[in-house]
């Protein structure tokens, strides 16, 4: 022991224990604090009970020797810390040509576990810049997980371990499943074999028991879970499909029986399954039916949630049904009997179906929406949103239009209770647009007599001319903004900020309105040359009372400049 320390021990300054944590913080040693961070040991001053500390943010730094030996962790040569601050250069060499033994090294130097944040923080900034780490990352956990060396969590928040001696990936996996209980633990334990069924050396051995287990569970689940079961053999399907060597155990447990089985739930079932499972099943729907999938499949697209719909058109199209389709497609638009989901959908795809896009299918359109306001007041659905939000369909519905039938349509928007007036006016420009001559079916039919220039004063018509700039270029732009801001947040019909700046715009716009029919009637005058001959603007006139033979005096000016306390009218 060094004969310094031996005396503050026996001084009663350091305790023995101290002592020996304290030989392994000699001057130029590496150490951890759990505040401070990495430091390097500068050096004793035993005289004054010192130790000094270089940390990053603190250089110089002095400890008492008992505290620093209770609270600095000592770091060998070999900690990765270490390697960093002694040799940079090698660090980023490794990170270049063994990201592997990089990692390892790391995982090491936190007692055999790290999280993803915790190496990336010490790496960032020293070896990579932000970018470069979530480039080199990216690659490096498939090098990880290739390896079979390190256990990789499905969570970011859980920690990277290295696997112990004797176990491989493949086991690790198995004995994931097999600890799984719920259904939903076993088939995401399920998919990382399947995801990794390249690395077990036995198949037959190692999964066969696995595969009786999934088709198992898939029969216990059918009748409450039927979309597990659904899960679960298509899981299964998709494994036997990479490894030849295993086969199913269940005679007659197929994707196209169960959706036999099933056929009457499956508009229930799909959508509690994600989008791939889903498509799995529509695209098994030819060899589970027969010929009489299409008619099924036309039945279940008039009924179904948004999903199935998009779906379905494609695989009939596939299947050469694209006549049977557009059959039901014109029976449905003409009878209004089409969904809001079907008619959401035919308006995103009408470059493939144009002959559907005509006055029809606004009245179709108008139909399910009403439907929709009558079960669910006040909630925006999709289709509505299409509507209003596409700036060109419209306009594309009417292109070839008779223009009875717009007139019609626009009488029908303006007694629609669907729309507030700003949206309704939108909606009738855009028709109006392609029918010029319709314009009269906003304004008013009949053709309004000239109304009387309105004389206001230079310095009011002033006024309002600002007034008009500063909504114009201003205020309105900047509520069109919060209104896009608003609509980002999601959810319309929860949407206090979106409807809020809705109502705005309404004000907004009236106000805009009122303005532009104020200043195009309005006519600026100094009032100069007034006609005194009689009562008339920019003459000063004395009123007397008879009875009291009191006066006062009136000034009349513009329309605009009326101010009673100061007598002005």
């Amino acid at each position: 022991m060094d004969a310094e320390l031996q005396k503050l021990v026996e001084s009663g300054k350091l305790t023995s224990k101290a002592t020996e944590q304290l030989e392994k913080l000699r001057p130029g040693t590496f150490c951890l604090h759990k505040s401070w961070g990495f430091g390097r040991v500068r050096g004793w001053n035993l005289l004054l009970n010192q130790i000094e500390i270089d940390f990053a943010s603190k250089k110089s730094h002095a400890m008492q020797v008992q505290y620093a030996a209770e609270n600095l962790k000592p770091l060998a040569p070999e900690h990765f810390l270490t390697r960093k601050a002694t040799d940079l250069a090698a660090i980023k060499n490794l990170a270049r040509e063994d990201p592997v033994a990089l990692v390892r090294n790391i995982v090491e130097s936190l007692d055999g576990k790290a999280t993803t944040q915790q190496i990336g923080e010490w790496l960032i900034g020293d070896v990579f810049i932000e970018a470069e780490w979530k480039r080199w990352w990216e690659s490096t956990k498939k090098a990880l997980k290739a390896s079979g060396a390190f256990s990789i969590p499905a969570k970011k928040t859980e920690p990277i371990q290295i696997r112990g001696e004797g176990v491989s990936h493949a086991e690790e996996l198995i004995a994931a499943f097999n600890k799984a209980r719920q259904p939903k633990e076993q088939i995401a334990a399920f998919e990382q074999i399947i995801k990794f069924h390249e690395q077990f050396k036995e198949p037959d051995k190692q999964l066969q028991p696995i595969i009786v287990a999934i088709e198992n569970t898939a029969v216990r689940n059918q009748r409450m879970h039927p979309e597990l079961a659904f899960v679960f053999i298509i899981a299964r399907d998709d494994l036997v499909g990479r490894v030849p060597s295993l086969h199913t155990t269940h005679i007659g447990l197929t994707l196209s029986k169960l959706i036999l089985e099933e056929e009457n739930r499956l508009t229930s079932i799909l959508p509690k399954l994600p989008a791939a499972k889903e498509k799995r099943i529509l695209q098994a729907l030819p060899s589970a039916l027969g010929p009489r999938w299409t008619e099924r499949a036309l039945n279940w697209m008039q009924g179904s949630h948004g999903r199935m719909v998009a779906q379905i058109p494609r695989l009939l199209s596939e299947a050469g049904q694209h006549a049977e389709l557009r059959t039901v497609l014109e029976r449905s638009i003409r009878e209004h009997s089409a969904t809001s989901e079907m008619l959401a959908w035919l308006c995103s795809e009408r470059e493939s179906w144009s002959e559907l896009i005509t006055p029809d299918l606004l009245s179709a359109i108008l139909s399910a929406l009403e439907r929709e306001q009558h079960n669910a007041p006040g909630r925006a659905s999709k289709l509505q949103r299409a509507l209003v939000d596409d700036r060109q369909l419209l306009g594309e519905i009417f292109t070839n239009a008779d223009v009875g039938l717009a007139r019609d349509a626009m009488r029908r928007l303006q007694l629609s209770p669907l729309f507030d007036e700003l949206t309704k006016r939108s909606l009738l420009a855009r028709i109006v647009k392609v029918y010029p001559e319709l314009e009269s079916v906003i304004t008013g039919a009949q053709p309004q007599e000239r109304a009387a220039p309105l004389i206001v004063s230079w310095s009011s018509l002033e006024k309002r001319e600002a007034e008009y700039e500063e909504l114009v270029k201003t205020k309105i732009p900047e509520n069109s903004r919060e209104i896009a801001l608003a609509r980002s947040y999601g959810d319309l019909s929860e949407n206090f900020e979106f409807k809020a700046a809705k109502q705005m715009q309404s004000v907004l716009m009236r106000r805009k309105a009122e303005l532009e029919q104020m200043l195009h009637h309005a006519r600026g005058t100094s009032f100069e040359n007034p006609d005194t001959s009689r009562v008339s603007i920019g003459t000063i006139v004395t009123l007397r009372n008879a009875v009291t033979n009191s006066e006062e005096t009136y000034t009349v000016l513009g329309a605009w400049d009326g101010n009673p306390d100061r007598h002005i009218i």
